[in-house]
């Protein structure tokens, strides 16, 4: 895995599935990040090939539960995002998952409640030892990368200090959220300070931070000094964000992202929720498009409503035929 020049889709929640992340990629993202997934959850899954599909699987044992879907088309630039709060732990899902994936990172910057209530996410800026802990229990027993994405601190030499410690853990490289805690998305990101971390290391720095358009890409870069770029929100408005070509039309990236889903038959809840998203930065849920979308209650639904109807029956017939079988 290469960290220099790289576009990077940052990890969403319920967002960063297959379907998104191929998506993503498509338009031209280098390195992909799968949604945060959850240490607990991952340690009770067991890996299965998918042969309909042409997916691997990791499926709660004794369940029909995904917990996390990959494939081969994206094995050189997929990152499996995982929260923990325990070396031991975060070693064990790891490993489970370390050889379908190109990266193993840890969420440390995320503010929900869900990932700091359970000492995850943001809640882990607080503790240096536990995060020089995990880090390095997993780069002493993986041959994968390790990486970590991290929020600005109170202050910038707090920010910096804490970065200098979690590069001595040997991890390949360290995305920075030019955020704080108590930010909120409407507020500012703040390029000088991940400046100030990128001038302090010497292992490559993804930037992340208001990121809207693909000349922003270039921008964030010559005002950081950053290795990399990562977006969020600008890739889920519109994932062709990182095609060179400019943006491709909101309806047409929409429209991909269905097909996508029914190909690698996405969990609908998830589906809905990434085009809820879509549809409330270019319009608005009460309109007929937004109704529909809420009212679905299956890919066959989302079809319809995306005038696809077509392309889910070929798809489900040639998935379920005898001679895909």
């Amino acid at each position: 895995m290469e960290y220099e020049n790289k576009l990077v889709l940052a990890p969403m929640v319920r967002v960063g599935t297959l379907p998104f992340r191929l998506l993503a990629a498509d338009y031209g993202a280098d390195i992909t990040y799968s949604e945060e997934i959850i240490d607990h959850k991952m340690v009770k899954c067991e890996r299965k090939v998918n042969e309909y599909i042409g997916s691997t699987d990791f499926v709660e044992k004794g369940t029909d539960n995904i917990v996390f879907r990959t494939c081969s088309q994206e094995r050189d630039r997929v990152v499996f995002q995982m929260g923990t709060s325990d070396a031991v732990r975060a070693l064990k899902a790891a490993q489970i998952v370390c050889k379908d994936v190109a990266a193993v990172d840890i969420n440390m910057g995320c503010p929900k409640s869900f990932s700091v209530s359970g000492g995850m996410g943001a809640a882990l800026l607080t503790k240096p030892d536990l995060i020089s802990d995990i880090l390095t229990t997993l780069r002493r027993n993986l041959d994968t990368p390790v990486t970590c994405k991290i929020r600005l601190l109170e202050s910038s030499s707090a920010t910096v200090e804490l970065a200098r410690r979690i590069e001595k853990t040997g991890v390949s490289a360290l995305a920075v959220h030019g955020r704080k805690v108590p930010d909120r998305p409407r507020d500012p990101a703040k390029w000088n300070e991940i400046a100030d971390v990128v001038s302090a290391l010497s292992i490559p720095v993804i930037a992340n931070g208001d990121v809207f358009e693909y000349d922003d890409f270039e921008r964030i870069k010559v005002a950081t000094g950053a290795s990399s770029v990562m977006v969020a929100r600008g890739a889920l408005w519109n994932a062709s964000i990182f095609s060179p070509k400019g943006k491709a039309h909101w309806e047409d990236v929409k429209r991909e992202y269905v097909r996508k889903s029914i190909s690698w038959d996405n969990d609908v809840k998830s589906t809905k929720h990434t085009l809820k998203e879509m549809i409330m930065h270019y319009s608005c849920l009460e309109f007929p498009e937004g109704k529909a979308v809420i009212k679905s209650e299956n890919l066959a639904d989302l079809a319809k409503v995306y005038g696809e109807e077509e392309y889910y029956r070929l798809v489900s017939n040639n998935r379920f035929s005898p001679t895909r079988r």
